[in-house]
């Protein structure tokens, strides 16, 4: 059955807006499929799925322009420098730091690699999940209450990056948000509240970069070139880039602010929610 154009629609502002918003994506489909019969969209429209997280990948880019050119050009420039063929410098500058904290961020999501599916089985439940968003909702609540960071590309340390990396690879169980918890934990070890949400969202884009790469030779072969429908699946990528853009936004907006936490209240009304109704639920159908 092919994906209908008001689906699309939903489909795309759906993902841009749980793709940033820290109420975790992959939680909310586990409660949809379980409690109102949800088609599962992943595994039924592989294609679809991957694009429409190319959709939200393209409003990271968009956003964060100038961050991703400026770190691409020192990625350059610090292998030449390496290679003997740069000026060196006394101290590396914020943007090739930069690189070098996203990268070591991201090396603990090699080890989840090989053990995801397993997890994702563990933890797919409407019972762990709900447990899940409701621990994301005490990370979102406790780290907004924190006292103003001040560290930033120049000042975070490695140790810093493979804390907020070990926590992206935890992110990856539904129900814990991944914006969420990196973020979180990037106000714990005293990140300034902007270069927090700026580092989750860069940090992000090699594991989605990545897992589109992956995922992509298997959705179109699962799809056929004829059955695919190309304008419908475009409406979607632009509607979860644009969605995406505003949420990214929206998230920079409430951390100045210090209202970060004010998710961690919809994570707990949904959690507990969730969690009363995947009890009582096998109880009433038994």
């Amino acid at each position: 059955m092919q994906v209908s154009l008001i689906e699309s629609i939903l489909m795309g502002i759906i993902q841009g807006i749980a793709e940033f918003l820290p109420i975790s994506s992959s939680g909310h489909l586990v409660l949809f499929q379980t409690f109102f019969g949800m088609e599962n969209v992943e595994e039924n429209h592989m294609l679809f799925t991957v694009l429409l997280h190319f959709g939200t990948l393209i409003s990271v880019c968009v956003y964060y322009w100038k961050d991703i050119l400026d770190m691409i050009r020192e990625f350059f420039l610090g292998i030449a420098a390496i290679a003997g063929k740069g000026r060196g410098e006394k101290k590396m500058p914020p943007a090739r730091r930069m690189v070098l904290l996203i990268v070591v961020a991201t090396v603990p999501l090699v080890f989840i690699v090989p053990i995801k599916g397993w997890m994702e089985q563990i933890f797919s439940s409407s019972i762990m999940v709900s447990i899940a968003l409701m621990i994301t909702g005490f990370l979102l609540f406790f780290s907004d209450r924190m006292a103003k960071g001040r560290k930033n590309a120049k000042t975070a340390t490695v140790a810093d990056a493979l804390i907020v990396g070990c926590a992206q690879a935890i992110g990856t169980i539904p129900g814990i948000s991944r914006s969420g918890i990196t973020i979180s934990t990037g106000l714990f070890q005293g990140f300034e509240r902007k270069f927090a949400v700026r580092f989750s969202f860069l940090m992000s884009l090699p594991a989605v970069v990545g897992a589109n790469i992956l995922e992509l030779a298997e959705a179109i072969g699962s799809e056929t070139a004829a059955a695919i429908p190309v304008p419908t699946y475009i409406v979607g990528i632009v509607v979860s880039a644009l969605v995406g853009y505003f949420a990214i936004r929206l998230v920079n907006i409430l951390s100045d602010q210090g209202k970060f936490g004010m998710f961690s209240y919809y994570c707990w009304v949904v959690g507990l929610g969730s969690l009363i109704a995947g009890i009582i639920v096998p109880l009433l159908t038994k």
